[in-house]
C-alpha cells in the first residue's frame, strides 16, 4: 500500500512539474511519516490544487503504521538501496523512532549518499577499504537527525550520530511540495497582484526561520520559496513541519539586468574534485584538498616545513538574515553539484594563483567559487572561499560573498571550521599578557583586546610552533570591513563526530547573537582544552549594503556597451595566523 502512495506522488511530481509522461522523466526519491501531535489539518476543498501535499499526507500517514515507522526513499540504486534498509534495520535504532510509549515519531529518509574520503573519521576509517554510505534521517518531532554510516559491502552499521536540533539537505519532492504550497496559497497571491506558477519560485530547498512562529529558531523544518517581482522579493515562508504557509516578507533587491552567463552545473572538471583528495606540496606547504557535499572545499592535513598545523579546515554553513526585527532568513550550504542539495554549488574547479604584496610574490593560494545558476539576478548568490598559504608560514581562511542575494539588509554569518592538528593551547590577550583559556568558551568582538602585535590570541602547540591568531578588522587590505567575529574553542571529539565528516546545517539562520552552531559543542560543563586537541570555530558577521558609492556584499548587472557585466562588491572575511618567531 505504502508503494503504490508513493508512486503515485512521484508521479504527480512528473505531471505537474514537467507536463509530460513519467516516461520521459525518471523519478528522483520518495516521501516522510508524521506523528499525531503535529499532522497537517486535512485539505479538502482545494485538494484539487494541492496534489502533491495530498499525495504527501497520505504518505504520512502510511508510514505512521510501517514497521519501522520510517519514510523512505525510492528511486535509489542497488547500493543506496541496501544502505537504506540496513540503517532502517539496526536493532539500535529501533528506539529511535518512536517515543517512550511506543507512538512512532514522524522520521524521513532525506538522503543516503556515498561515504567520502572527505567524510572519514576515526570510527569510519574502514570506509577507505570497503564500500560505505551515510543515510540521514530526519525527525520532524524532535528537530533531530541521525546520521547513520553503513558499511555495504558487509552490510552493517558502522557509526550512528544522533544531531540535535539539525536539519539535513531537504530533497527534490519536498521542494516540490513546498513550491506548490508556496504558489498555491492566497497570501502569496494577494502580496504579488497575481497567482503565481510554482516554478517561478527559486531558493525553495533553503532553509529558514521566521520569528513568533514556530519556524523561529528553526524548531520546524521550514524553507523560503522566493518569488522575485521587479525590485522587490517576496519570501513565502512554508512549515514543512506543519506543511503550511507560515508568513509572507518583502525585501528589496534593487534592479538588476539578466544573468552574465550560463553555467554548466555539473561537469567533469568539478566533479573530479568531489570524488577524491587531491594532494599539494608546494612552497614550504603541504595538504589535501576537496570538495565536499555541503562544507564548501576543505583542506586536510595540512602541514608547514613538515610540521604538522591543521587536521582540516573548512566552511560549514552560510547563515544569512534579512531583518533582525522578523528573524527570518536563509542556512546556505556550498558544495559539489551532485549526491548535494547544497543551495550554492561550485560550478568551476579549485583554482591555484599568486599571492602578492607591494608587486611582490609572497605566498599563493587555493580558491574556490560557489554560485547560483542566474547570479547576478536577485535572490542569487555568489560566494568565495580562499585558503592563503604564505613562503613566511602565515595562513589565512577567508571567505566572502558577492550578493546579490534577496534583499539589501542581510547580515552574512558564515560558519568556518578549524581543527588542530597537534595539541596544544589558546590563549587570549588580556591587555598585558597573553592569558590561557582553560575549558571551552567562545568570545565576541566587544570583549576582546589586541595586543601591540595586532593579534588577539595566541597557539602554542605541543610540536613547538606557536601562531598569533588576528581577526578581521579591516587590516587585510581586501576591502573588509571588519569581522565582529564569534571565536569559538572546543575540545576535538574524533570519537563523536563533531563536524570532522561533512555536516548538516548545525546552527539557524537567523539569530543575532552567539549561538550559531558551534556553542552546541561546549559541553555542561566546559571541558578542558590546555593542552588538547582543539577545534576553533569562526564566525564573521558581515552587512550587506547597496547604498551606491558604498557597497558591500552586493553585486549588480550594469549595461556597457550593449551588454550586461557584473560589477562585484565583495565582503571578506577571515582570520590570520602567524608564527611567532624569536619566541
Amino acid at each position: 500500500m505504502q508503494r503504490s502512495v508513493l508512486y503515485r506522488l512521484l508521479l504527480l511530481m512528473m505531471l505537474s512539474a514537467c507536463g509530460t509522461t513519467p516516461a520521459q522523466h525518471p523519478t528522483t526519491t520518495s516521501v516522510a511519516a508524521e506523528t499525531p501531535a503535529i499532522l497537517a489539518a486535512e485539505i479538502t476543498p482545494e485538494a484539487q490544487n494541492y496534489p502533491l501535499l495530498t499525495a504527501y499526507q497520505q504518505v504520512i500517514n502510511q508510514a505512521l503504521t510501517a514497521t519501522p515507522p520510517v519514510l523512505t526513499l525510492g528511486s535509489l540504486d542497488s547500493q543506496q538501496a541496501m544502505a537504506q534498509i540496513v540503517a532502517l534495520n539496526e536493532p539500535k535504532l529501533q528506539s529511535q523512532f518512536v517515543d517512550q510509549t511506543g507512538t512512532p515519531f514522524r522520521n524521513e529518509v532525506f538522503g543516503v549518499v556515498p561515504v567520502r574520503e572527505s567524510d572519514i573519521i576515526e570510527a569510519t576509517a574502514a570506509c577507505l577499504q570497503v564500500s560505505c554510505y551515510r543515510v540521514e534521517v530526519y525527525n520532524f518531532a524532535l528537530n533531530l537527525t541521525l546520521a547513520i554510516t553503513v558499511d555495504v559491502s558487509n552490510q552493517k552499521v558502522i557509526v550512528v550520530e544522533r544531531l540535535a536540533n539539525s536539519q539535513p539537505d531537504i530533497p527534490e519532492y519536498l521542494t516540490a511540495v513546498a513550491r506548490e504550497i508556496a504558489s498555491n496559497a492566497a497570501e502569496v497571491e494577494q502580496a504579488l497582484g497575481y497567482k503565481p506558477t510554482s516554478d517561478q519560485a527559486v531558493m525553495a530547498n533553503t532553509k529558514t526561520a521566521l520569528n513568533a512562529t514556530r519556524c523561529e529558531r528553526s524548531i520546524h523544518l521550514c524553507v523560503a520559496p522566493t518569488f522575485v517581482a521587479g525590485e522587490r522579493a517576496l519570501w513565502a515562508i512554508v512549515d514543512l513541519t506543519d506543511t503550511r504557509l507560515v508568513g509572507v516578507r518583502w525585501t528589496n533587491v534593487g534592479a538588476t539586468g539578466p544573468a552574465v552567463t550560463e553555467k554548466g552545473m555539473q561537469n567533469e572538471a568539478v566533479l573530479k574534485y568531489c570524488d577524491h583528495t587531491t594532494r599539494l606540496e608546494r612552497d614550504g606547504w603541504a595538504f589535501d584538498y576537496m570538495l565536499t557535499s555541503s562544507d564548501g572545499l576543505r583542506i586536510s592535513d595540512v602541514s608547514y616545513q613538515g610540521k604538522p598545523l591543521f587536521k582540516s579546515a573548512k566552511l560549514v554553513d552560510w547563515h544569512v538574515n534579512y531583518s533582525e526585527r522578523d528573524g527570518f532568513g536563509y542556512s546556505d550550504a556550498v558544495g559539489c553539484p551532485y549526491f548535494s542539495q547544497a543551495a550554492v554549488i561550485a560550478v568551476e574547479p579549485p583554482m591555484i594563483g599568486e599571492i602578492r604584496e607591494n608587486d611582490q610574490v609572497v605566498g599563493f593560494q587555493l580558491v574556490q567559487e560557489f554560485w547560483s545558476e542566474l547570479w547576478p539576478e536577485p535572490c542569487n548568490y555568489y560566494y568565495e572561499q580562499a585558503f592563503y598559504f604564505y613562503f613566511d608560514g602565515r595562513f589565512r581562511p577567508a571567505i566572502a560573498s558577492v550578493g546579490r542575494g534577496c534583499g539589501d539588509d542581510g547580515t552574512y554569518r558564515p560558519v568556518t571550521r578549524i581543527s588542530l592538528a597537534e595539541t596544544g593551547t589558546i590563549s587570549a590577550w588580556n591587555g598585558t599578557q597573553w592569558q590561557a583559556w582553560q575549558t571551552e568558551q567562545l568570545q565576541g568582538a566587544d570583549t576582546r583586546q589586541i595586543n601591540p602585535d595586532g593579534a588577539e590570541y595566541r597557539l602554542d602547540l605541543a610540536n613547538g610552533e606557536s601562531y598569533t591568531i588576528a581577526t578581521g578588522r579591516g587590516q587585510f587590505d581586501d576591502g573588509g570591513r571588519g569581522d565582529q567575529a564569534y571565536v569559538y574553542a572546543t575540545l576535538d571529539h574524533p570519537e563523536r563526530d563533531e563536524g570532522e565528516s561533512d555536516m548538516v546545517t548545525i546552527g539557524p539562520c537567523c539569530n543575532t547573537d552567539a549561538n550559531q552552531g558551534p556553542e552546541q559543542f561546549i559541553d555542561n560543563p566546559p571541558e578542558s582544552i590546555s593542552n588538547q586537541h582543539i577545534v576553533l570555530w569562526y564566525v564573521a558577521q558581515l552587512k550587506n549594503d547597496d547604498t551606491p558609492g558604498s557597497q558591500y556584499c552586493w553585486a549588480e548587472s550594469v549595461l556597457r556597451r550593449g551588454v550586461y557585466i557584473p560589477e562585484e562588491y565583495p565582503c571578506w572575511s577571515g582570520p590570520l595566523f602567524q608564527p611567532v618567531r624569536g619566541k
